[in-house]
């Protein structure tokens, strides 16, 4: 029997990152009149920074400022503000002691993306990660979903994407794979369930349960 394949996201989803990326956002704007609120700011977590920044920015120039501001920030304080959610670690150990094929699907750079996991003891995890860079549609289209399947060598009916936002649920279901959704991220579930996500989860430890159900 064919085991499904195991989708994640990273901020939100494995790491508990959220504070990290608010205070980058801060940290950029500092000086800036407008500015996005938090809220304003949590919407757009799980879609790509620079799109998160354009809607606040004069033009593509003040955009890769305002990236280059963000990142300054998020290297001197990435260890800092990342740490895994409660029990990632152990049911990631779980799922590859039982040959559950795993991919990363995120919209976090290559660079972040590594340092992040290797930080967090998940660095070894993945058969497969796609992020930011190598695809030119992101989240919530299904662009990054697909091109993590075919790395695994999986078909749609055949795998779950676990990811705490909306851009996810909208990816994954547009990917045709069943979608859960984490309630421990920055999204409410009134927020979560505009995506219809086929399972909820309320903490990483509940995977087995579903996983065991598909």
């Amino acid at each position: 029997m064919t085991r499904p394949a195991l989708l994640f996201d990273l901020d939100g989803t494995l790491i508990d990152s959220i504070g990290l990326l608010l205070e980058c956002m801060q940290y950029a704007f500092a000086d800036r009149a407008r500015k996005p609120t938090t809220a304003e700011w949590v919407a757009g977590i799980g879609t790509p920074l620079r799109t998160q920044l354009a809607e606040w920015c004069a033009g593509p120039d003040d955009v890769e400022a305002m990236v280059g501001r963000y990142r300054d920030y998020q290297d001197l304080h990435l260890e800092r503000l990342t740490s895994p959610f409660p029990h990632v670690l152990d049911t990631m150990q779980w799922a590859r002691a039982e040959g559950f094929p795993t991919a990363l699907v995120t919209s976090k750079g290559k660079g972040m993306t590594k340092r992040s996991l290797d930080h967090v003891g998940l660095g070894q995890s993945f058969d497969a990660v796609v992020t930011f860079e190598e695809t030119t549609r992101h989240k919530p289209l299904p662009d990054p979903v697909f091109l993590a399947l075919e790395r695994l060598g999986a078909h749609p009916e055949q795998a779950l994407f676990v990811g705490d936002s909306p851009h996810d649920m909208h990816a994954g279901r547009a990917a045709g794979v069943k979608t859960a959704a984490a309630l421990w991220g920055p999204f409410s579930r009134t927020e979560l369930a505009v995506a219809t996500p086929d399972f909820w989860m309320t903490g990483f430890g509940e995977l087995p349960g579903i996983v065991a159900g598909l």
